[in-house]
């Protein structure tokens, strides 16, 4: 995570793959995304917002599963999870948060279906819609799949989220980034400990 900005204007804050970050001071939340997804999550009440930036650890899925049960949507609901509590600790309840997502581009040359299954800009697509469906989070605005990378800009002063398309020139050096982001991924996944809360 960098920040940026002159003095007099809104910090702007740059996050990077599996970081996050929540705020209700005058700032902008950046990021790079490619196959990786972008929620950027928000509560008009309080002027706050949140964003995280994740890929699943699957390059493939079969389309057959619900998502909740693998292994790889377990790692997008820590994404996830991580970013809500850390809004919910500024104040927020899961009631008032509002999305906009944005992400998801088939980029690590995966464009097609095989079979039964669905790669990896097509599963991260399915994945945030589908779980902000079950946690009742409304999306405002989405912009997913494609074939093209996003610059995101997440503006607390308006809660506008200001994207702008990446040219192809720059496809293959974002490819790689997503590679990396989804190689942390499979990492962090095998390396978090497994813990059970009773309710």
């Amino acid at each position: 995570m960098k920040t940026d900005g002159p003095e007099g204007t809104p910090r702007r804050v740059t996050i990077f793959p599996s970081e996050y970050y929540s705020t209700t001071g005058r700032e902008v939340i950046s990021t790079l995304v490619g196959s990786c997804v972008a929620a950027c999550l928000y509560d008009p009440k309080l002027n706050l917002i949140g964003m995280n930036h994740f890929m699943l650890s699957n390059t493939r899925y079969s389309q057959t599963l619900p998502m909740h049960i693998s292994e790889a949507g377990r790692y997008g609901v820590h994404a996830m999870e991580l970013l809500i509590n850390d809004m919910m600790a500024k104040g927020t309840n899961r009631s008032r948060l509002r999305a906009k997502v944005f992400g998801g581009a088939s980029i690590l040359g995966d464009q097609e279906k095989v079979g039964n299954f669905s790669c990896v800009g097509e599963v991260n697509c399915r994945f945030i819609r589908e779980y902000l469906a079950q946690e009742k989070i409304p999306i405002d605005a989405e912009d997913l799949g494609g074939c093209f990378g996003r610059v995101i800009n997440f503006s607390n002063g308006d809660f506008y989220v200001y994207r702008r398309k990446i040219d192809t020139a720059r496809s293959w050096a974002l490819a790689q980034n997503d590679r990396e982001c989804w190689r942390q991924a499979v990492v962090s996944q095998k390396e978090a400990p497994v813990k059970v809360e009773l309710w």
